[in-house]
């Protein structure tokens, strides 16, 4: 029998191509997953509700990360498509699934109210926030997330999440009065638009 053997040939093409596979340095990368795991985390935490599942997509969110082969103009542009990468991963998750999983809080959240009226107000706000956020769909949750949390500006919004720009004013701003709705007031906590 004979053994499959590469040519030299075929061998500086294979490694051409693993090189390619990997266009950032390993202190590039690090670098970059110092800059944007904490936001990635929070977001996949904040729009599944499970901080464990967040876990599992941060982590194959920057496998396929590094194995895309895309040259990108800035790091904004590098950022934007590692939560792409996340939110279809969550779309693939849900998707798979079948059905929308039941959300949980953090029960330690609840235990942060009784650490003084300052901070316990705040903690409650946050608590109510949370609870708010967890009876909307799923996109109104990436929509204010991203808006509000991470600053994304409309444009990126909508490179994230697949949207036209044109039409994601209508759909923050519905995000929003329903995220009013559901608060029971006028105020919204971050809100700077």
């Amino acid at each position: 029998m004979r053994e499959a053997m590469l040519t030299d040939v075929e061998r500086i093409g294979a490694f051409g191509d693993a090189e390619r596979t990997f266009l950032m340095t390993e202190e590039a990368f690090r670098v970059f997953y110092e800059q944007t795991s904490r936001p990635v985390w929070a977001y996949l935490a904040r729009i599944t509700g499970d901080g464990r599942l967040a876990d599992d997509l941060l982590q194959e969110a920057y496998y396929r990360f590094l194995r895309t082969r895309a040259n990108f103009e800035s790091d904004d542009h590098r950022r934007n498509y590692l939560f792409r990468i996340a939110t279809n991963l969550v779309v693939d998750h849900r998707r798979r699934c079948g059905h929308e999983e039941g959300r949980r809080l953090d029960g330690s959240r609840a235990e942060e109210a009784s650490a003084g009226s300052h901070e316990g107000d705040r903690a409650v706000r946050r608590l109510d926030l949370a609870r708010a956020m967890e009876q909307m769909k799923p996109r109104e949750r990436s929509l204010l997330w991203l808006a509000y949390a991470q600053g994304f500006s409309h444009e990126e919004i909508a490179d994230v999440l697949g949207l036209k720009k044109a039409s994601l004013k209508a759909l923050l701003f519905r995000a929003r009065k329903r995220l009013i709705g559901l608060l029971g007031t006028t105020d919204i906590p971050g809100d700077r638009r």
